[in-house]
């Protein structure tokens, strides 16, 4: 798209200026156009129904395409030459006419409702000035009426609750019935979600995902713009500031220089939406990072999408990753759901001379040096290699549960590695039976355990600068509940319980040594399994030493004393990334033997493994030599477990 108007001087490194972003915005309106009702009310993209229902999915259609013209028109200061502003008010005169054929599902009606109307609201505050205020009186009320139900509701006690913020904060702006003390209350429940560092948790739970960029730092701060000059927005915009800033230092790191966001957690088929904060970053003027680091990390997300087919030929977004993939979605998701990626659209708000489009592209993190960082809200313990542009996340802290939960793991949460470059077995066999990135007890059928509900028992730096995570868990097997809807987590069901696990990760550059013992105390001791990560695309696997690559990366685990079997296991349409992929294991050849320690080398990198880390032991410590020449000791303090539970020390 515009290739030949790529900016090489301003954009060194994507290329993408202002110009591309806005042509990327008006294909998608454009083309959502074809799908509206004649009222402009309904837009029904093409696709089964989403779990909620047609109409619920022509509401999402609409309001999340108005994010797009919303953010458009108010960068343009109001110019408009797509005449989205006349046309979206068709449809919102149609929408909350109760009587129009076209009528929307209204709040009080169903609970999806009520996060379509936070765009709505949203939307009309950016361009008061060139479509509500412009509006006719009978239609202004009628929107107030359709927002009105938001009073007093209930909303989830997660990200949700901002929902309900945004539509009364509007409705009092416009001299409409809201209730402060709603406002008040979900601010003091979204302060509980706030946790170091700048992150967010998606309420109560360990629950870290996109969530935190493009829900949880985008609506504090946009209240804050809707509610300027109240006395508490006032006092809490600096508190939101601050924590964005630090946020984003540490997601910066987290974006491959292939421009991929991490894949893991839910609702990932929004796609750009991932560069929400970054935009966001700028509109607030964070100090740092730089805006032309902002600026490399929005375009790289939307260039990587774009360079991979989405929007697709047609200009549509469909429920997917690159290209249409309906797995990688929830049960709710609709034709609709994927156009909530307008938020990635936050940019275009800003003016053409805002310091984020005038300064010239920096690199990220990952294209600039190799790196080694702690993110300890999530518990991860994140690499980036400068080489192959890859960042990996080894997870000790995020599962979307409870320490001590007894759940079915959620590929895209309780798996111990994510990346930039792979992602988790969403599909098929292995999604519910968990292979890649593990550590499991087998059963003697062969069924795998589950890890969630574990507890963090350290993140850490070694003097070197390798990074260190632990957990443990009682390895579990579930007969699920599949009456209840999948939103991504896991789920509840008959337990039988195991043996205690605990896990070490060692992690230096593309190799992760992984340390694991197992308790004698309680259930079936089978054998142990350790999954490598899930390599997508054709290429060559050798299984004896589970080893695969697919010509541009590779993946391998090499098992130490014990883990003395190893494989390739090959999963068809099991990834949104490819057609085919290839995961290796390695794993004891009989049941764990109790309070020994097992290690295996876990490798993902662009250049082939070499030779892996070397791990001795001694009465104390176990020692690990990197290929780099760099050596740790991991002394009895860092591998003891610390709650009590069975086990011991190295």
């Amino acid at each position: 798209m515009l290739r030949e108007l790529n900016d090489l001087k301003l954009s060194p490194f994507t290329g993408w200026t202002r110009a591309h972003w806005a042509a990327l915005a008006d294909r998608v309106l454009l083309s959502a156009r074809r799908y509206a009702s004649a009222s402009h009310a309904r837009i029904s993209f093409p696709g089964a129904p989403g779990g909620y229902g047609p109409d619920v999915d022509a509401l999402e259609g609409f309001a999340r395409t108005f994010l797009a013209a919303g953010f458009r028109v108010a960068g343009e200061g109001g110019r408009d030459p797509l005449n989205l502003m006349e046309w979206y008010a068709e449809g919102l005169a149609a929408g909350t006419d109760p009587d129009s054929p076209d009528r929307w599902v209204r709040l009080d009606e169903h609970d999806q409702a009520k996060v379509e109307a936070a765009s709505i609201a949203l939307v009309l505050h950016l361009t008061r000035p060139w479509l509500w205020a412009r509006l006719t009186p009978r239609v202004q009320e009628r929107v107030v009426d359709y927002l009105a139900p938001a009073i007093g509701a209930h909303y989830p006690p997660i990200n949700w609750i901002w929902f309900q913020i945004v539509v009364e904060q509007f409705l009092a702006s416009v001299g409409g019935p809201f209730e402060r003390g709603d406002i008040e209350a979900g601010l003091a429940l979204t302060d509980r979600f706030a946790r170091e560092h700048g992150w967010y948790a998606d309420g109560a739970e360990r629950a870290y995902d996109h969530y935190v960029g493009w829900a949880l730092h985008f609506y504090p701060l946009i209240w804050t713009e809707m509610a300027a000059g109240d006395p508490e927005a006032d006092a809490r915009r600096p508190v939101y500031l601050n924590r964005l800033e630090r946020y984003l230092q540490d997601a910066v790191h987290l974006v491959g220089a292939d421009g991929s966001p991490l894949i893991q957690g839910r609702s990932l088929t929004y796609r750009f939406a991932a560069a929400t904060q970054f935009w966001l970053g700028a509109r607030a003027g964070v100090a740092t990072p730089a805006p032309g680091v902002l600026r490399r990390a929005a375009s790289g997300i939307a260039r990587h999408f774009a360079d991979h087919g989405a929007p697709d030929e047609e200009g549509l977004l469909t429920l997917g990753w690159h290209g249409p993939w309906r797995p990688i979605a929830q049960s709710y998701s609709g034709p609709g759901s994927p156009y909530w990626a307008a938020k990635g659209f936050l940019g275009l708000s800003l003016p053409a001379d805002h310091p984020v489009w005038t300064a010239v592209e920096e690199p990220l993190p990952v294209e600039s040096h190799d790196y080694h960082l702690i993110v300890s809200s999530p518990g991860w313990l994140v690499s980036g290699t400068r080489a192959d542009g890859v960042v990996r996340v080894t997870n000790h802290g995020t599962d979307h549960s409870h320490p001590g939960s007894a759940l079915t793991d959620s590929p895209l949460y309780a798996r111990l590695g994510y990346s930039t470059a792979t992602s988790p077995v969403l599909a098929g066999e292995h999604a519910g039976h968990p292979l890649d990135q593990s550590v499991v007890i087998l059963t003697g059928s062969g069924e795998p355990s589950h890890r969630t509900g574990f507890e963090t028992l350290a993140i850490d730096r070694l003097p070197t600068g390798t990074l260190v995570g632990a957990s443990q868990w009682q390895a579990h097997w579930i007969e699920p509940d599949r009456t209840s809807p999948d939103h991504g987590y896991g789920r509840a069901g008959r337990v039988r319980l195991g043996p205690w696990i605990h896990t070490i990760s060692v992690v230096r550059g593309p190799w992760e040594i992984r340390l694991i013992q197992v308790s004698a105390a309680g259930g079936e001791q089978g054998a142990l399994r350790v999954g490598g990560w899930p390599l997508p695309g054709a290429g060559t696997a050798l299984a004896a030493t589970a080893t695969v690559s697919n010509g541009t990366a590779h993946s391998r685990i090499v098992g130490g004393e014990g883990l003395d079997a190893s494989g390739v296991v090959s999963a068809e349409d099991a990834s949104p990334l490819a057609a085919r992929i290839l995961i290796p294991w390695s794993a004891t050849t009989g049941p764990a033997r109790p309070h020994t320690w097992y290690d295996a080398a876990i490798f993902l990198g662009g250049r082939k493994p070499g030779e892996p880390p070397a791990v001795c032991w001694d009465s104390s410590a176990a020692v690990v030599t990197w290929p780099d020449g760099n050596v740790d000791r991991l002394e009895a303090h860092l591998t003891m477990r610390t709650s009590g539970r069975p086990g011991g020390v190295l």
